[in-house]
């Protein structure tokens, strides 16, 4: 039994310095605080994936009673602990991604034209913003060709999970 404590507080451990670095890498005044609109940026480089919404939860239970604007480090800690150790927010599987862009693909041409696909991203489900979309086309985009050839997006944001 005592190694399966161990175990678990490395794994601890480990998660908790995953966050201290990530949360770091946006104190920007060493204070142990960030700006409550780099969380999101901060969740996500730890692998986790909300929807605004569940973002919005995530800050409301992190922020301070009266919203100074910044998160603090030892109101953060716990909370994202939990996520990651129950695994919340796991990227969409990359197979499940490339069907959804084989729907939009309606002639199967392999890929789609950046017009297309800004319309569905910034009209349907959870609306992407102009800059998010700009952000998305500036690594998805093929230069020569002007078109976003899907496959090769998915394969190129797919994370690997097996950590």
């Amino acid at each position: 039994m005592a190694g399966d404590k161990d175990s678990a507080e490395g794994i601890v451990s480990e998660v908790h310095k995953s966050i201290s670095n990530a949360f770091d890498v946006f104190d920007h005044e060493f204070n142990h605080t960030v700006d409550v609109r780099e969380i999101g940026t901060i969740i996500r480089s730890l692998g986790c994936f909300p929807t605004e919404a569940e973002l919005h939860d995530i800050i409301a239970e992190v922020e301070e009673e009266e919203s100074t604007g910044y998160i603090r480090f030892e109101k953060f800690l716990p909370t994202m602990t939990k996520v990651l150790m129950e695994h919340k927010f796991r990227p969409i599987p990359d197979d499940m991604l490339l069907q959804a862009f084989e729907v939009l693909d309606q002639q199967k041409k392999g890929f789609l034209e950046p017009e297309e696909l800004s319309k569905y991203l910034m009209q349907e489900g959870e609306p992407f913003t102009q800059e998010e979309t700009e952000e998305m086309f500036s690594a998805a985009l093929d230069p020569d060709k002007n078109v976003i050839f899907y496959k090769d997006f998915v394969s190129m944001m797919t994370i690997d999970d097996t950590q």
